[in-house]
């Protein structure tokens, strides 16, 4: 493996992480606070914004393989295609990024949070959160969306050239087909939870909602928050592990 600036790698996750989240819980916030322009506006204008989001972090995060999520890395690290130092480097960097990111989020739409009664709305914006609280079945349905990001990834790795010259994995793709990707993985798996499939995503925003000085702004749900954080593991995990199989039969 090539030798890495560590300093611009943990750079790259930070500020690509940092644009996923901000562009991701702004979508959020615009559709679901009170008094913004996009109030109202769906479900499918929030997966519109994630996957624009997941478009911007990949091209401004290249250095690093554009990962910015630790189910991504992980996956990655099984494959052998980033090192145990990197691995942790990345994970640090994306949770610290999340965080600022979610933070930016709640300095743009200040007067919005604000202005909303319903805590519920609030903690959304941050974090997910399922529509029917069952444990097992919300874990199972992170696992299976976290999956097919992963294991589509994989597959896009299958078609050209993929040796350009960064660390990570992601770099190399386009950045349109992964953030359609997640779009796709919202229309289609996000009902039941709110699709994480992040855990950086979900736990760094979660901290910051719970550190923030927002007005009314209620629980964090910290009894959930561990489904958003090992269902993603474990899809991306599983990904790792039979991509190389699957795929070799197509």
């Amino acid at each position: 493996m090539q030798e890495v600036n560590l300093g611009l790698y943990f750079l790259s996750e930070f500020v690509g992480t940092a644009m996923l989240v901000l562009l991701g819980c702004g979508v959020v916030a615009n559709v679901v606070l009170a008094r913004t322009k996009g109030n109202g506006g769906g479900w499918l204008l929030i997966n519109w914004g994630w996957g624009l989001a997941v478009f911007a972090g990949v091209l401004v995060s290249a250095y690093s393989g554009a990962m910015i999520n630790p189910a991504v890395s992980l996956a990655l690290l099984i494959a052998g295609n980033i090192e145990f130092v990197w691995f942790l480097i990345a994970i640090l960097a994306q949770l610290v990024g999340a965080f600022v990111g979610a933070v930016l989020a709640w300095v743009a739409y200040k007067q919005h949070f604000d202005e909303e009664p319903d805590p519920a709305l609030k903690l959304a914006v941050f974090s997910t959160g399922p529509a029917m609280r069952s444990y097992g079945w919300n874990l199972a349905t992170e696992v299976i969306g976290t999956f097919v990001l992963m294991f589509v990834i994989f597959a896009f790795a299958d078609y050209g050239d993929i040796d350009v010259g960064v660390p990570g994995g992601l770099g190399p793709l386009a950045a349109v087909p992964v953030a359609l990707l997640v779009v796709g993985i919202g229309a289609s798996l996000g009902g039941p939870t709110g699709y994480a499939i992040n855990p950086a995503r979900d736990l760094g925003p979660r901290i910051a909602h719970a550190v923030l000085p927002i007005k009314g702004k209620g629980s964090s749900d910290w009894a959930y928050s561990w489904v958003p954080v090992v269902g993603p593991l474990l899809g991306g995990a599983i990904a790792a592990l039979l991509a190389p199989v699957l795929l070799s039969l197509a």
